[in-house]
């Protein structure tokens, strides 16, 4: 049975259980695809439950991640980020602007301005040509660094498949329609740390958020994040509403590109990240959270799916590819 994980202003995320799709009867596979498609044409995002990466797993994932943050200033910023092309290595705070904005002038006035509390760690797809992930050097308590986020890509990847399957199911298309679009996996995990931060930051600059207003670019997100709380989803009246954690689940929303895709059947939602609910003391503690950003294969030509229009003139975006679109948006934010 389908619950909302979040109900306020107009904002209705749902939450369903993902395994009534993955194991259920024929039934329940259907009536699960509804309920997630529906969720991304209404808010753009919704909570999964039930999916195959289990909280064990997602607690070592994050404590590793947490280990590569502690890291030296120094070592870290021998790994940086480099070329949207790339895509891949550490952004220290400040360096990315996430927004709405998509001229490079005016995200450079803004990043000044008002910098996002963040920092983070890119890996994409191991053994892209020309394309190498930067790994830490695997020492103390970085032995297994590697293999451990390996791992989880290609855990997300799968979820990533599925999910896509529902999409599909939803909106009366074969259930493997999106494979031939997924099974690269030129997808991206983005580990982000928000360091700790006195409160009253946020006081003296009304402006300042851990993570700007923005839309995601591609075709879905898998948000994992820890029980601090921060990430608000915009209502349909134009108000942040919090999306706060629930155990044991996956905040998912729909990109720019899905929306495109859909010729805007799908929601691309803006959301951002603002300081937690206030607790005790003069300082809010660190932020984790794990986004693994998932994409149609870079090589695939992205264009209306069947079924989102009647007539040519109904199609409202041109053709366009994918690695391509995706390189047009990065470009801006860094």
């Amino acid at each position: 049975m389908e619950t909302a994980a979040v109900k306020s202003e107009g904002l209705v995320i749902p939450l369903i259980d993902f395994s009534q799709f993955l194991n259920g009867t024929p039934e329940q596979r259907k009536e699960t695809a509804n309920s997630i498609l529906h969720g991304f044409q209404s808010a753009g995002f919704i909570y999964l439950k039930g999916f195959p990466i289990t909280s064990a797993y997602r607690k070592h994932v994050f404590e590793t991640s947490a280990k590569y943050f502690r890291l030296p200033v120094e070592t870290k910023m021998s790994q940086c980020w480099t070329t949207p092309e790339a895509n891949r290595g550490y952004s220290a705070p400040g360096r990315e602007k996430t927004t709405t904005l998509t001229d490079i002038e005016e995200v450079k006035e803004l990043r000044d301005a008002v910098p996002d509390l963040k920092e983070s760690l890119e890996i994409g797809r191991e053994g892209e040509p020309g394309l190498p992930n930067h790994w830490p050097d695997e020492e103390g308590e970085l032995v297994g660094f590697k293999e451990t986020m390996l791992g989880f890509h290609n855990k997300c990847k799968e979820l990533h498949v599925e999910v896509m399957r529902a999409i599909a199911v939803g909106m009366g298309l074969d259930e493997t329609w999106f494979d031939g679009y997924t099974d690269v996996g030129d997808n991206t995990i983005r580990l982000l740390h928000y360091p700790e931060v006195k409160k009253n930051v946020f006081t003296i600059n009304p402006g300042q958020v851990r993570a700007g207003a923005h839309s995601d670019y591609g075709s879905i997100t898998l948000l994992f994040q820890d029980a601090r709380g921060g990430l608000q989803v915009q209502s349909p009246t134009g108000v942040f509403v919090d999306a706060r954690p629930i155990e044991d689940t996956c905040v998912v929303n729909a990109g720019d590109l899905l929306a495109r895709w859909s010729n805007d059947k799908i929601k691309s939602t803006i959301h951002r990240v603002v300081e937690p609910p206030a607790g005790d003391g003069d300082v809010y503690p660190a932020r984790y959270s794990i986004a693994y950003f998932c994409n149609p294969n870079f090589k695939s030509y992205i264009e209306a799916i069947p079924g989102t229009y009647a007539t040519e003139k109904e199609r409202k975006y041109e053709g366009i590819n994918s690695g391509q679109y995706l390189v047009q948006r990065l470009t801006a934010t860094y």
